[in-house]
């Protein structure tokens, strides 16, 4: 891989996730050739920031390259990222293989970050080998990252019973592979069996992959390899059924959040008046604002 000018890249990065609404449809960009990406969500708590960074070392074991895509809670000073790069993932700052970026949820409400895949565009004409995408954590919503990756890991970890029992009409039923972290303490069996029994009970076709489970220690440094051989295994499969999501996926995921802010700017910029008398004639009033609000340079 060229080397990559961090600093240039950086600032189009910022430049992409602070685009206006129409400043992103100007850009019109979506990923054609894409390297693998490595959704990893889970609750908080669980250890998603320590698990990726031992997990991109063992990754880079067969790789020249990898980028890291850290999405976290918005300051509400700022605006940015509440977490940094460096606090994050501190062991990896000096690897320069390695490209680490957190991005802000801001006006985002499913654990993604505005213009992501427009973000993921830049990152992958970049060059890298792979990307990890770390979601916010926020649970029962995160699952708009399916369409987003091609392979998806939800980390769980001792103690996740009752989370366990709050997303399983949600998250739980879309991963490729489950992972509990910090198998080494008690209740990391427990927890384990109830992923298992899920499984269990989960009719699917033959011809669709069967999720995985598969306890590790980031801490330790245990069960890593296993989990980067599930990864490798799951990308085989995606090749040999024609790869993960499609253009149409991305797109429509794409369009769907910037549908989402543009109502937002609306609502906010509507006079209180506007939002007065029966709830359907200030509903109509408002997608009449909305469809008004199309010139250029109006994000």
């Amino acid at each position: 891989m060229t080397p990559v000018d961090r600093r240039s890249l950086s600032r189009e990065i910022t430049r992409l996730a602070n685009a206006s609404v129409a400043e992103a449809l100007a850009l019109d960009a979506l990923p054609a050739d894409r390297c693998p990406l490595i959704g990893i969500t889970g609750p908080p708590g669980v250890g998603k920031s320590s698990l990726i960074a031992r997990l991109a070392r063992e990754r880079m074991a067969a790789r020249d390259s990898l980028a890291i895509l850290a999405i976290d809670p918005t300051s509400p000073l700022s605006g940015g990222a509440i977490l940094g790069d460096r606090i994050r993932m501190g062991e990896l700052v000096d690897d320069r293989r390695i490209f680490i970026r957190s991005l802000a949820t801001r006006d985002s409400r499913d654990g993604l970050a505005d213009n992501l895949p427009l973000i993921i565009d830049r990152i992958v004409r970049a060059g890298f080998a792979e990307v990890l995408l770390e979601t916010v954590g926020v649970g029962q919503v995160e699952y708009a990252v399916r369409d987003m990756v091609d392979t998806m890991v939800l980390v769980l970890s001792p103690g996740s019973g009752d989370q366990i029992q709050a997303m399983k009409s949600g998250i739980i039923e879309t991963p490729d592979i489950f992972v509990i972290n910090k198998a080494d303490l008690p209740g990391a069996d427990r927890v384990a069996g109830e992923i298992r029994s899920i499984l269990h009970f989960r009719k699917a076709p033959p011809t669709v992959w069967r999720p995985r489970l598969v306890k590790v220690s980031a801490d330790r440094g245990e069960g890593l390899a296993d989990l980067s051989t599930l990864i490798d295994g799951h990308q085989a499969w995606l090749v040999e059924q024609g790869g993960g999501p499609t253009a149409a996926q991305w797109r429509r995921q794409i369009l769907a959040s910037l549908i989402a802010r543009r109502a937002g700017d609306v609502l906010r910029a509507l006079p209180t008046d506007a939002t007065e008398g029966r709830l359907s004639d200030a509903f109509h009033r408002a997608i009449g604002a909305m469809a008004a609000k199309e010139e250029p340079g109006d994000g």
